[in-house]
């Protein structure tokens, strides 16, 4: 599926989770069911997936950290992406271009977290041959 104009205004209206379908309509100018429909398809496509979001920055003794990671085989990124995927702590890993191959995002326990993450659980994957580690001062904008 491919989002139309009308799609985006919604999806970009939606970012304020507490906006109702009705005022989403009022401010495109469509009909509650419109909106009601388009979501729906939104969802079912899995174009819009609706999760509720953490702020490491509100919560104490959190610390939230991106690491850059190299495997040992580029036919491996796909399984590598997804075993890191699901371990503890991990909220997101993207397959990247450059000079590493994928960027994991973690939410850890203060830096000893990021430290235990780093030699006792990410260590753990077989395939992986270098990290590096970078901690998040401050977010902006941080919602796809």
């Amino acid at each position: 599926m491919t989002p139309d104009s009308t799609d985006w205004k919604i999806i970009n209206l939606l970012r304020n989770a507490h906006m109702t379908n009705s005022a989403i309509a009022a401010q495109i100018g469509v009909v509650e069911g419109t909106v009601r429909q388009r979501i729906r398809k939104l969802k079912e496509s899995g174009v819009l997936v609706v999760r509720a979001l953490i702020d490491p920055e509100r919560l104490e003794n959190q610390q939230l950290a991106t690491i850059a990671v190299t495997v040992t085989e580029s036919r491996l990124l796909k399984a590598k992406a997804e075993e890191i995927a699901a371990l503890q702590g991990v909220l997101s890993v993207s397959i990247v271009s450059g000079r590493y191959d994928l960027m994991v995002e973690v939410l850890v326990e203060s830096n000893k977290g990021l430290v235990t993450f780093l030699t006792s659980v990410l260590s753990t994957v077989e395939g992986v041959s270098a990290t590096e580690s970078f901690i998040v001062m401050k977010s902006y904008k941080k919602v796809v």
